[in-house]
């Protein structure tokens, strides 16, 4: 069985949060988020907090043992973009585009 916990628009964007997503993907649950307290990028915190609810979904709804938990599935999707306008030389303007981010966690017992 797979416990999923989602987190929508996260203001990170998604290629920053895939390259952390990439080093807890598989691992058991202690040793994602030892290696997440570590991490210095500001994906390892989002991803701490995603990680740890899907865990609080698993042990409260089906009393699963915290420590038989592995990441089954992560992916970092892209979210909307906020468009903004920034100004430059001689009357022109450039576009920002401010990424946002879905993240999908999946658990699983071994």
């Amino acid at each position: 069985m797979e416990w999923e916990a989602t987190l929508r628009h996260a203001r990170i964007s998604p290629s920053k949060a895939r390259l952390v997503a990439d080093l807890v993907r598989g691992k058991s649950v202690d040793d994602a988020l030892a290696l997440l307290r570590f991490t210095p990028q500001k994906a390892a915190r989002i991803l701490t907090k995603v990680i740890r609810s899907a865990v609080a979904n698993a042990t409260q709804s089906h009393g699963v043992d915290e420590d038989r938990l592995y990441i089954r599935t992560l992916t970092v999707d892209g979210g909307p973009m906020l468009k903004r306008w920034s100004p430059r030389a001689m009357g022109r303007a450039t576009r920002i585009r401010k990424r946002t981010s879905h993240i999908m966690v999946g658990l699983d017992m071994d």
